[in-house]
């Protein structure tokens, strides 16, 4: 990728004009993070740069942004620009091209506002960046008002980048972000929701969770979330401290998670606050069924797409299910062990104990059920024996029932106790005997 960059770069300087990497890959190749890709600016118009290159894109010629790919990959070349008044919190009306130096600073925070000279192999910084990189800052470029006033998203690019890198972020920033926190909501939910995910999966999220809830970001974005603090749990399964100090445990002990588990770990005990009740000692009654549908509400909320709305929701209401494994019937507990992605709850759970009571043991309970079904060359999902044509055959009229008879084999199945079609057909008239007029001679 650096070289293809690089060729981008020369292109540009060979017909005249000043070209630099920017942003974000400069101050990874100086945190000796290898970048995950390259953007370039210059001083060329968009007119200017698209003749330059076989394959160009125009992303956002009214910004000055072209995209050029070389060999497949992409690579953003933006002219040096200052933007100009902002209506929305996320675009300007328009930009007019500048220099460099202006350039640099209208951009977010010092980290990423850096240039870099490939051919002379010199960092240019207006704006303290290294300083910031050395000192562990994050600081807003210039006013911090002015850059979040320009997208209010910063306020959560701001934490994300704090989580990311275990940085402080800057006094004057920080309450920049706090005081400005209440209009997060004018950015559109997909952005905020892409933005949030980021932060969940990246490096420290648990740090990320807890200046969003500082900032005043969290009770915008997700108040059922804010609901968590203060909520008090009992100590002897949760000797860790309330719901909130019990979700940040489990974000910290998550290792690459994917979207839908990281926003799962998140969200498991949303339903605890309102099931909250003192009888012998605290309980939750329901709150994995009530935290499934407000999942639901969430993650429609986010604008995430409906099978992963479906697959966290079911994270969520299943999670208490673990309680019961060594008490399930044989068929009960394979139909557990098969749900679609059972990995994903097996590390739910796995996180829920971790960061309380510390017990794994249903968590190995499941582990070696799952390696002693496959080692027995019994599947979770066996072939099914009896079906809807087969129960007709046999003068069983079509309705509710055939749901109940053909559940009932499968469990007999699961369980070993059938093994043949002829088995499956004595078990059901056994327990669902027919009529004298419609039995089948």
């Amino acid at each position: 990728m650096i070289q293809k960059a690089n060729q981008i770069v020369e292109t540009l300087r060979k017909s005249g004009f000043e070209s630099y990497f920017c942003g974000g890959c400069v101050r990874d190749m100086l945190l000796g993070i290898e970048p995950k890709d390259y953007d370039i600016c210059t001083n060329a118009r968009p007119e200017q740069i698209v003749p330059l290159f076989k394959k160009t894109i125009p992303v956002g010629t009214q910004f000055g942004v072209i995209v050029v790919i070389l060999d497949g990959d992409e690579f953003e070349v933006a002219t040096f620009r200052a933007d100009g008044r902002y209506k929305d919190g996320r675009r300007p009306l328009d930009v007019r091209f500048v220099s460099q130096e202006e350039d640099v600073r209208r951009r977010d925070f010092t980290i990423n506002a850096m240039l870099y000279d490939p051919a002379e192999k010199r960092v240019i910084d207006y704006v303290g960046g290294q300083q910031d990189l050395q000192n562990r800052l994050i600081r807003a470029v210039g006013d911090p008002f002015a850059r979040f006033a320009e997208d209010k998203l910063r306020l959560m690019r701001a934490i994300r980048f704090a989580g990311r890198f275990d940085y402080a972020i800057e006094p004057e920033t920080w309450a920049a972000i706090c005081t400005t926190s209440p209009e997060i909501t004018q950015v559109s939910f997909e952005r905020i929701r892409d933005e949030l995910l980021k932060t969940l999966v990246g490096p420290n999220p648990h740090k990320g969770a807890e200046l969003f809830l500082k900032a005043g970001i969290l009770k915008e974005i997700l108040p059922e979330v804010t609901a968590l603090t203060g909520v008090e749990q009992p100590a002897k399964f949760h000797p860790e401290g309330d719901v909130w100090a019990h979700t940040l445990i489990m974000l910290k002990k998550m290792v690459n998670p994917s979207e839908e588990l990281a926003l799962a770990v998140l969200l498991h005990d949303v339903g605890k606050p309102s099931t909250f009740t003192v009888q012998d000692r605290i309980r939750f009654n329901e709150h994995d069924h009530v935290g499934a549908s407000l999942t639901t509400k969430i993650c429609r909320r986010l604008r995430l797409p409906g099978k992963q709305v479906e697959h966290i929701a079911s994270l969520v209401g299943n999670h208490m299910r673990f309680m019961m494994v060594k008490r399930m019937r044989e068929s009960k507990l394979k139909r557990f062990l098969r749900m679609e992605r059972f990995e994903d709850h097996l590390e739910l759970h796995r996180l829920d104990c971790l960061g309380s009571h510390g017990s794994l043991e249903n968590w190995e309970f499941c582990r070696a059920k799952l390696v002693e079904f496959e080692q027995e060359k019994e599947p979770l999902r066996p072939p099914r024996l009896i079906s809807g044509n087969d129960l007709i055959t046999q003068g069983y009229s079509p309705g509710p029932q055939f749901k109940d008879i053909l559940n009932t084999v499968e469990d007999a199945q699961l369980e070993g106790r059938v093994k043949t079609k002829s088995d499956a057909l004595k078990l059901i008239r056994k327990n669902f005997p027919l009529p004298p007029e419609g039995k089948k001679s």
